[in-house]
């Protein structure tokens, strides 16, 4: 019994290791915090944008968002990833690893999203609207402070869920060799014969992601309808 610990911490805990290592798993970490960041911002504010743009302009801008919204709702992140990385440099689009990700995700997580609001839009009540309008308010004024702020109270739970299931899929980034956390502790175990790199790639993930499930759901109970 004492034999086969010993095995397994110097597998998968070895402090030598870890000590080499870890500072390259901690610049994958930052990188991994920076894409994320960048990802929500972008992802949810494209999103709220094309819901209130479907919800306020001609019915076939509407159309053309569904149809951005429905292909890369069917799209796995990691296929935009390959196509935004591979294939973009034959039309002079090259992009880096870190922004065909970003892009990547950004528009993935803004396709639900806009989705999500745009349902939540869809369930505030007509006489909201009606007296919204009644007030002397336009269509859009009633849009951006009447039905939006509701909108997005009702749309927070699965929102909330869905951008951190996104989020996570920073680790696809590895496949174009972005150096975040999950390349970095692939090329580490590789380089170090040894698997403790890839322990220390999931004890950072728990250390980012954690926190923000636990916000998550904490967001969800602030801002969810009282029954």
């Amino acid at each position: 019994m004492e034999d086969g610990w010993a095995r397994f911490v110097f597998a998968y805990l070895n402090p030598d290791v870890a000590a080499e290592w870890g500072p390259k798993i901690f610049e994958g970490a930052v990188i991994t915090i920076e894409l994320g960041l960048a990802t929500i911002a972008a992802g949810l504010f494209f999103g709220m944008a094309l819901a209130v743009l479907r919800a306020s302009a001609p019915r076939w801008v509407g159309r053309v968002i569904v149809a951005f919204v429905d292909v890369f709702r069917a799209w796995p992140p990691l296929v935009v990833i390959i196509v935004l990385f591979y294939a973009f440099p034959y039309v002079d689009l090259p992009m880096g690893a870190f922004t065909a990700t970003w892009l990547a995700l950004s528009l993935v997580l803004a396709a639900f999203a806009e989705e999500i609001w745009w349902a939540g839009l869809q369930s505030v009540p007509k006489g909201q609207w009606e007296a919204a309008r009644s007030t002397g308010l336009s269509h859009l004024q009633a849009l951006v402070w009447v039905a939006v702020p509701q909108a997005v109270r009702m749309t927070i739970p699965p929102l909330v869920n869905r951008t951190i299931a996104i989020v996570k899929g920073t680790a696809l980034g590895s496949v174009v060799a972005l150096p975040e956390i999950l390349g970095q502790a692939t090329s580490a175990s590789s380089l170090a014969g040894n698997p403790t790199p890839l322990t220390l790639a999931a004890l950072a993930y728990l250390a980012i992601f954690l926190p923000v499930v636990i916000l998550g759901r904490w967001i969800e109970t602030r801002f969810a309808w009282k029954r």
